[in-house]
């Protein structure tokens, strides 16, 4: 079915060109192009990230190299740096932004597991920030000498998908990004001390989802009732429910809360959880913080793997689309995986593409691992050969 034809064209067949031509039609992507269109400039961007370009002249060496074969590659024609700069520059981030979504949603359903058992969907909320040179982005100031973006991410702790992006500069606090969560009836948001908003977090209460987030030991609480008996192992060392103490705080949250102890005896360290989630067990509230770590896997993957570290255009414009074109590029692989079948981390997938997109070898052959048990006979003989 995909003989003789290249790896990154069979990875690209698992996208909807038609869906992402609709939404380039609809902000005028195309208009007045005759031959780089949006979807060669974003097939050009995700063949940089998945082959660990550095930079832009890096990314147009590349394409330049493989010229005879950009056609049958998805680029159209081989960007030159004037081209590709001038695309990721003027040509509206929107149409990437909105297929990216579509591109998460698709990755979601083919994802969709119920790990917890929570009847609602689990969510972690965290941003990572990207520094940048001040001189060069002027429009990202951070401090007073230096510049950055932040990139505000709902991840999906079930899936392990990223489900809504929010990027602004980088002097922007992570509490005023989660006025711009989409929240959903039922699910878990799960924030780390940096969300410590008691105004914020009753926004979440009064539609009827669900928050854990880690306290502060200055946090004032005023228990009502508490629950004893905890077996040594699990390490909860309180759980109360009550009001939030003191005349700010209780203004802000003046629902029922509940706050429990938590000791982590790998790291030495007490943690301090708030939630609203009065009838699950302790013990699955420090599951939910516990696993809010795998967002800050997916911040690493995003960084070293998909090449965002450094970026390929220098306006605000450029950045986004960057960004979010690499977003696509993750869940094409996640889509990759599990409509395949693949028996490989999306890390795996990711680093052994790096080194094959213009091959000609069929993807289940390429993320096929080898058979380590398979006995070599030589002239009868059952001892293993060099080869």
């Amino acid at each position: 079915m995909n003989k003789g034809k290249y790896v990154f064209a069979q990875l690209l067949s698992f996208l909807d060109p038609f869906i992402f031509l609709r939404i380039s039609k609809k902000y005028d992507g195309d208009k007045y192009v005759k031959q780089f269109t949006c979807w060669n400039q974003l097939s050009v961007l995700m063949f940089g990230q998945l082959s660990n370009r550095e930079s832009l002249r890096d990314l147009v060496l590349a394409t330049q190299a493989h010229a005879s074969k950009a056609y049958h590659l998805g680029f159209g024609k081989h960007a030159t740096k004037s081209t590709l700069a001038d695309a990721n520059a003027k040509r509206d981030y929107r149409i990437f932004e909105e297929y990216a979504y579509r591109v998460v949603a698709e990755a979601q359903k083919f994802q969709a597991v119920d790990i917890f058992k929570l009847n609602g969907k689990v969510y972690a909320f965290d941003s990572t920030t990207i520094d940048l040179c001040l001189s060069a982005f002027e429009w990202a100031l951070f401090r007073r000498n230096k510049g950055g973006v932040k990139i505000h991410t709902l991840y999906d702790l079930e899936t392990q998908i990223p489900t809504f992006f929010h990027i602004t500069p980088a002097k922007v606090h992570d509490g005023k990004a989660m006025d711009a969560i989409p929240y959903e009836e039922n699910s878990f948001y799960i924030f780390d001390r940096g969300y410590n908003d008691f105004q914020k977090l009753h926004n979440i209460h009064s539609v009827n989802a669900y928050f854990v987030v880690r306290g502060k030991k200055n946090n004032n609480f005023k228990p009502m009732k508490w629950k004893r008996r905890f077996k040594p192992e699990s390490g909860i060392l309180s759980d109360a429910t009550g009001y939030m103490d003191g005349q700010l705080t209780m203004g802000k949250y003046p629902d029922k809360i509940r706050r429990i102890i938590y000791w982590n005896e790998e790291n030495k360290r007490k943690f301090i959880f708030f939630t609203n989630a009065l009838d699950i067990s302790p013990e699955t509230v420090a599951e939910l913080y516990h696993n809010r770590w795998q967002i800050e896997l997916f911040f690493k993957w995003l960084k070293q793997h998909l090449k965002i570290k450094k970026f390929w255009g220098k306006t605000e414009n450029a950045v986004r689309i960057q960004i979010y074109s690499a977003i696509i590029a993750y869940c094409m692989m996640a889509i990759v995986q599990k409509k395949m079948g693949v028996d490989r981390t999306i890390y795996e997938m990711l680093q052994i593409v790096s080194l094959s997109l213009t091959d000609t070898t069929d993807l289940k052959d390429l993320f096929a691992k080898p058979n380590y048990n398979i006995v070599n006979e030589l002239d009868g003989s059952t001892e293993p050969t060099l080869f």
